[in-house]
């Protein structure tokens, strides 16, 4: 059974990136060893996008209200890219004090956190009901 993701983040500063993520976003983290730290993220969902190559992929944080999210962590230090608004969301990004970026979005689309109902093979029925025999897990 899958119990989790993992998501790795490459950076040319992991210490200033480290600290960002612990300080101005707020995540907590595990010391693997070493002062290696892995920080426990939101809920998430995984999406596939077409396109002309493979092994391409991004991170995105989700919020509620992108503005609000911008002015709260811009308080803090925080830099964002240009805000766009996309058929399927707001989005921006995270400008990281290593040099890079991590996506920030106010989704439009339904998502997939928040209910109660597992996520993977023995989790949701279609189009989001149980079935019964999923009620007695």
């Amino acid at each position: 059974m899958i119990t989790g993701a993992h998501v790795v983040i490459y950076s040319k500063d992991t210490g200033a990136d480290r600290a960002f993520f612990r300080d101005i976003l707020g995540f907590r983290a595990v010391d693997a060893g070493h002062g290696w730290l892995i920080f426990a993220l939101p809920a998430a969902e995984a999406a596939f996008h077409p396109s002309e190559e493979n092994n391409r992929h991004e991170l995105f944080l989700m919020c509620d209200d992108v503005n609000r999210v911008m002015a709260a962590l811009g308080r803090e230090g925080a830099r964002f890219g240009e805000v766009t608004e996309e058929q399927w969301g707001i989005r921006t990004c995270i400008r990281l004090p290593g040099g890079g970026e991590v996506g920030l979005y106010q989704p439009k689309h339904p998502v997939t956190f928040g209910h109660k109902e597992r996520i993977g093979r023995t989790g949701i029925a279609s189009k989001g009901t149980r079935s019964s025999s999923q009620e007695s897990s």
